[in-house]
């Protein structure tokens, strides 16, 4: 910590605020390659807990990088900075007591550890498995087309490299499941965990 700053522990806690809320607070960490589904199923989950009057926030990838990470690049160091500053915001969702969900490719397994490490069992890896071949197929934001006319396109999966989970909590391939079958799944495996200790 930088000298001349000091902590302030307010009246308000965390787990006041958890509380409140009346559901633990979840970091719901959505990682995989461009076109697997991440950020459209995220959503799809935001809003069913929204409908059951869960208290949630998303961060996303692209909304992210317009904003608060625009001065990021794409190079190594780049993009473990942007994921360390979506941890360090994400924390803050979770001390506010909302389930926080976080959709990004976050290739480099050593981040996403960090992320485990530093929430506990707060943190909740899903591995979105769509392979490859699939989300070049789907190629939403046509970044894979681009990728094959650019060598050095830096496009994950592609010319840089992605490290999926070893041991995600829940792994999801898109490929033959609807999108409200994936959400349905994915909502009754993380509803439980919602509950505990709440």
């Amino acid at each position: 910590m930088a000298p001349r700053i000091f902590t302030h522990n307010h009246p308000v806690n965390p787990e006041m605020r958890a509380a409140r809320m009346g559901h633990r607070p979840l970091l719901l960490w959505f990682t995989g390659l461009s076109g697997s589904g991440k950020s459209t199923l995220a959503g799809h989950l935001e809003l069913r807990f929204h409908q059951e009057g869960l208290h949630t926030f998303l961060l996303d990838g692209d909304n992210v990088r317009s904003g608060l990470n625009r001065d990021l690049g794409l190079s190594t160091a780049d993009r473990n900075e942007n994921i360390r500053r979506i941890g360090e915001v994400a924390g803050l969702f979770l001390d506010a007591g909302l389930i926080t969900l976080c959709a990004f490719i976050s290739p480099f397994r050593k981040e996403r550890e960090a992320l485990r490490t530093q929430f506990g069992d707060r943190f909740i890896e899903i591995h979105v498995t769509t392979p490859l071949e699939v989300c070049r197929q789907r190629d939403p934001k046509g970044l894979y087309a681009k990728s094959d006319r650019e060598p050095l396109s830096c496009m994950t999966g592609v010319d840089a490299p992605y490290e999926p989970p070893q041991a995600p909590e829940i792994q999801l391939d898109t490929t033959h499941l609807s999108l409200d079958a994936c959400t349905l799944l994915l909502f009754n495996q993380i509803a439980p965990v919602l509950k505990k200790g709440s």
